[in-house]
């Protein structure tokens, strides 16, 4: 009888055994396929990510910060950040009561303001403008003077229409 336990034990353990090995190896082959698949999937997003570095450097291009010709001739003035002096002092036009003064539109369904700016050298900016239902966009030129005053002149101008 005990022979027969020990005997029923060695069957068991070796059934146990094969079983593990077999699984072992089918968990080997699963966890290898994972792997090929995760580095295919990480050389595709490093691709992508490639691709929008290379997307992001072509729209600023046409940008002040990364303009160095256009940065020179605000090196001789005590600013840190002219763009962003700039586009402060264009945002500060939305602040007067009523439409912005530079946005050739009268509001429909409120009074129109700019947005969003972009500048895209020393001379030129485009920027958008909306009152919350309808939009348009500008362009504008503007000269920055010594004493830190800025002129904006609005060059041209386009309002989308609706259509339904």
């Amino acid at each position: 009888m005990k022979n027969k336990i020990y005997l029923y034990l060695l069957i068991f353990s070796a059934l146990i055994g094969l079983y593990l090995f077999v699984s072992g190896g089918k968990m080997a082959s699963a966890k290898d396929e994972t792997i090929k698949n995760l580095h295919a999937e990480i050389e595709r997003l490093n691709d992508s990510v490639q691709k929008s570095q290379l997307k992001v450097l072509d729209m600023q291009y046409f940008s002040l910060e990364n303009n160095d010709d256009a940065m020179a001739y605000y090196e001789h003035l005590s600013l840190k950040d002219p763009s962003r002096y700039i586009a402060d002092k264009l945002l500060e036009t939305n602040e007067q009561k009523g439409d912005n003064p530079l946005i050739p539109y009268e509001g429909m369904e409120s009074d129109f303001k700019i947005n969003k700016i972009k500048l895209l050298n020393h001379r030129w900016i485009i920027a958008d403008f909306s009152d919350g239902k309808y939009w348009g966009e500008l362009l504008i030129k503007y000269e920055l003077k010594d004493d830190l005053g800025i002129d904006f002149t609005m060059m041209d101008h386009l309002l989308y229409t609706r259509s339904n």
